[in-house]
């Protein structure tokens, strides 16, 4: 059950706050891309995520966390190097092994792996910190064009998403993934951040 401290949060996050409990999809601002999210424990909110994106089944959704800390509530099992904690909140996402098992769509299974990152937004992360980990992805149709702002997503899913949090991404690029079930990290996607840093 996700828990709702709904009097101490403005208009714009009350919505999101009852949207996400009531299995519906809700507009995010990030920095990297416009995002959409649901309740990942939610197998109705993970499939209408696929459903409106047109999405490929093998393509699962990674999760946004509040702070490095709430990787500890993941049950995670892969090392992660302490260098994640100075890149977060950012445009990094990383692969980990977990012994959570989340929906179907969210992350892979046999072993549970997902994708993890803290999102460097202040709405996105007091959204967070309200309803625990979600199930994001970026607001385009799969394969267009990534988005930068509630309008431009509005645009493209309109009522489809129940409520759009205003905010416009810095990068208008997808972040950068390492895979941390291998030593050291491999990079399976190039983002605006580099991996790994100089000095390690």
């Amino acid at each position: 059950m996700i828990g709702i401290g709904i009097s101490l949060l403005n208009d714009e996050l009350q919505l999101a706050v009852t949207a996400i409990s009531n299995n519906e999809i809700v507009g995010i601002p990030t920095e990297t891309v416009y995002g959409i999210g649901v309740n990942p424990t939610s197998q109705t909110a993970v499939n209408k995520i696929f459903e409106l994106k047109e999405r490929d089944e093998d393509k699962p959704l990674s999760i946004l966390i509040s702070s490095f800390y709430d990787i500890h509530k993941l049950g995670v099992v892969s090392t992660i190097p302490e260098v994640v904690e100075l890149y977060w909140p950012g445009p990094l996402t990383i692969i980990v092994e977990t012994t959570l098992e989340f929906s179907d769509g969210v992350g892979t299974k046999s072993p549970n792996t997902i994708g993890i990152r803290v999102p460097d937004n202040d709405l996105a992360i007091e959204l967070l910190k309200i309803t625990g980990p979600l199930a994001v992805t970026s607001a385009n149709i799969s394969g267009n064009e990534d988005v930068k702002s509630d309008v431009d997503a509005q645009n493209i899913f309109g009522d489809a998403i129940k409520h759009y949090i205003k905010g416009e991404a810095l990068h208008g690029s997808g972040s950068t993934i390492i895979d941390l079930r291998e030593e050291g990290g491999r990079i399976l996607r190039e983002g605006p951040l580099k991996w790994p840093p100089s000095y390690c």
